[in-house]
């Protein structure tokens, strides 16, 4: 058990932070919650030790709740997707993606430096689209950046945090993949073809998708927050990363509802605009830093994780 130590946490209201939030509290940690709407994140999630209003481009209580804290764990930013049909990708809001991660990360580094007594260590979200998009090429943390829109903004992104390393602190960046919820993000929008016995997958099919099931994603965070020796890039994926096509088919197998109907590339670009890229696309990332740190994955592999999400 931790007793007493501090962690600010932003982001705490999105899909990572809903679950590792009570888990922080089990630890013994006392949590303040950073957050844009602070009574908002109270209804959604009491019990924390302070609801502070996070705005990073200003100063105020969560830069002096930061003094003094153990660590900071950092998940804000604007949802990249809002789901698969959500917006498209407009000049507008690309721009709020960008700064919600890069001014706000800057914001939070320079309150560290500011700091009398620095926070060990800083958590700060990143995502596998660091990588850009590629073929069936194993990925690991020594892969270099790829160059679309959302590695640029995991490129700036990550530059931001480890401006704090230079400061002192230990600084962990989570390159999280597909994190496996039937309740929100990919998985919620996958399975409601093959409910309705009209899944397939999504063309070309041969795309990997580097998925998680959020139990591995809140231990790889553990990790990263409690061994001393974890810093730098963390890859927080499955170690069995999947094809587009052999992830339907398993999603099929799940749900009892054979994936036959494919969904043609042109159709996603009509809908989503640049933003299909995200279906359409993948790269097949391995978390190699977290399984030389000895972590044991609880879902290594992607039917027993939709089995246990699912049923």
């Amino acid at each position: 058990m931790q007793h007493g130590k501090r962690i600010l946490l932003t982001g705490a209201t999105g899909l990572i932070g809903t679950k590792l939030f009570p888990l922080l509290c089990e630890r013994g940690y006392e949590v303040v919650i950073c957050s844009r709407y602070p009574e908002q994140a109270r209804a959604k999630l009491p019990g924390a030790a302070a609801y502070l209003h996070w705005a990073p481009a200003e100063s105020g209580p969560w830069a002096t709740a930061l003094d003094g804290a153990h660590a900071i764990i950092h998940l804000a930013g604007a949802p990249i997707t809002q789901g698969l049909l959500g917006v498209r990708w407009t000049p507008a809001y690309k721009a709020e993606i960008r700064n919600s991660r890069v001014v706000g990360t800057r914001g939070l580094v320079n309150a560290i430096a500011a700091a009398t007594q620095r926070p060990a260590v800083l958590i700060s979200a990143s995502a596998v689209g660091y990588y850009g998009y590629s073929d069936a090429t194993p990925l690991d943390e020594t892969a270099p950046p790829g160059d679309d829109f959302v590695a640029q903004i995991c490129v700036a992104w990550e530059q931001e945090a480890v401006r704090a390393e230079s400061l002192g602190v230990r600084v962990v960046r989570l390159r999280t993949g597909i994190v496996l919820d039937p309740h929100s993000g990919a998985l919620a929008q996958l399975q409601v073809p093959f409910r309705m016995h009209v899944g397939g997958p999504i063309m070309p099919g041969t795309q990997y998708y580097s998925w998680i099931h959020p139990a591995d994603e809140l231990g790889i965070l553990l990790l990263a927050l409690e061994d001393e020796r974890a810093h730098g890039p963390f890859n927080a994926t499955a170690p069995t990363p999947q094809s587009n096509r052999d992830f339907c088919t398993t999603l099929g197998e799940v749900l009892d509802s054979p994936a036959w109907l494919p969904v043609p590339e042109f159709s996603l670009r009509l809908a989503l605009g640049e933003m299909a890229d995200l279906v359409v696309k993948g790269q097949c990332v391995l978390p190699a830093r977290a399984q030389a740190l000895g972590y044991s994955f609880k879902y290594p592999h992607l039917k027993p994780a939709l089995q246990d999400l699912l049923k």
